[in-house]
């Protein structure tokens, strides 16, 4: 029997944010087990804390069907927890990740937030491409920006609308959309607009990843990690210290992802993202 504990993170009541899958002291599992549970689990990603002499702590993130290098909410989610358990107190740790070795800090008012890696701009994608994959998805619906693939750890196609009623109405065709993020290199695929529902937020997002086994996200912090960077290319954030991404709310779970970047000379030098989370209770696989 393992013992995983259920987390939502990025969320700031009971009924919002993303659920995570966190199983603590793993060292003894293997990959064919630690998907196993994952996939028993069924949350969108399972992280697995093992020893690491690299860092404070070595994480494992699987979605139901395969592992992923990195996983934004299953971090937070982690160290949230590990923080509660008095495991670790205030202040920076390290994680060890497929994605390389990454600092944590735990601030005041149990908020957790995650470095995520220099962004890699990967090419632009031709609208037409995007409107095959909705149903109700036109042209004029997709704003004058490009459609660009931006990695912080995990490849985005992020993809600007033009209005919040029109996100938020969007349906899916999860084949198409498999079919075009597999193309790119199994990508997330990240619609968003800057309308929001909330005064002060940055910017209002869907995260579909149906090739992870992820048809819909309510919180992703590698998409948003990923957002944060694009609007900043593209001269869309005067204050990217101070930035507020909303999602989850086409699944009723509405999630609140905070942002920051550290730029120097105009360059992105630190992607941060952060949020709190909510331990939601414990499955046993």
């Amino acid at each position: 029997m393992v013992l995983v504990h259920a987390v939502n993170a990025f969320a700031k009541k009971r009924n919002g944010g993303n659920s995570a899958g966190v199983c603590l002291d793993a060292d003894r599992l293997n990959i064919q087990e630690m998907q196993r549970i994952a996939a028993r689990v069924g949350f969108s990603e399972t992280a697995f804390v093992q020893k690491s002499d690299r860092a404070d702590f070595k994480v494992r993130f699987f979605t139901p069907v395969n592992e992923v290098a990195l996983c934004g909410h299953a971090t937070i989610a982690t160290f949230y927890l590990l923080a509660s358990l008095g495991r670790i107190g205030k202040g920076r740790h390290t994680q060890e990740t497929k994605a390389g070795v990454l600092d944590i800090e735990i601030a005041d008012d149990n908020l957790i937030f995650m470095n995520q890696n220099p962004p890699q701009f990967l090419g632009t994608v031709d609208k037409e491409e995007i409107i095959r994959c909705f149903a109700n998805l036109r042209s004029g619906d997709i704003s004058m920006l490009p459609i660009e693939i931006v990695s912080t750890g995990l490849p985005v196609m992020l993809v600007p609308v033009v209005s919040l009623r029109r996100l938020l109405t969007l349906v899916p065709d999860f084949r198409k959309i498999t079919e075009i993020t597999e193309r790119y290199g199994r990508t997330l695929m990240y619609v968003f607009t800057m309308q929001t529902e909330l005064k002060g937020s940055t910017a209002h997002g869907r995260m579909f990843a149906p090739s992870h086994g992820i048809p819909e996200e309510s919180a992703t912090g590698m998409a948003n990690g990923a957002l944060e960077c694009y609007l900043f290319k593209h001269s869309l954030t005067s204050d990217p210290l101070n930035l507020v991404f909303e999602q989850g709310y086409s699944l009723a779970r509405p999630s609140e992802i905070l942002g920051r970047l550290i730029v120097e000379a105009g360059e992105i030098k630190q992607v941060i993202i952060g949020g709190r989370a909510i331990v939601a209770g414990q499955i046993e696989v």
